[in-house]
């Protein structure tokens, strides 16, 4: 049977609070939106870039509270103050694809959580 993929988990609209091109890599996310999306720690996202339209793929790590930051090469993907989407997605075979719903969270502009809904 075929997999697809589908959306797992989204952060709507996060506010990048830094920048650093001298760590080794990732996207640093504050810990209560890790946990209120269900994305854990190294696993595989995207992020969408509002402001500038950049995309890219890389995996999340724990960050400080009320931080959003890209590191190593994603740095330049982005500037402190712009909005992204944070998502990621799992592969659903025919079975489990009706009864799935995405966890979406909204954010406010200092990464406060507004709202957390299943799609």
């Amino acid at each position: 049977m075929k997999i697809r993929h589908f959306l797992q988990a989204k952060i709507h609209r996060a506010v990048l609070t830094g920048v650093n091109i001298d760590y080794h890599g990732s996207l640093s996310v504050c810990p209560d939106l890790l946990q209120a999306s269900g994305i854990l720690p190294f696993e595989q996202v995207d992020v969408y870039n509002l402001d500038n339209g950049e995309r890219l793929t890389t995996y999340a790590i724990a960050g400080e509270k009320g931080r959003v930051m890209l590191n190593g090469a994603a740095a330049l993907k982005g500037s402190p103050g712009q909005k992204v989407i944070i998502a990621s997605y799992v592969g659903l075979d025919r079975d489990e694809i009706y009864s799935h719903r995405p966890v979406l969270v909204f954010v406010d502009d200092q990464n406060r959580i507004l709202e957390v809904s299943n799609g």
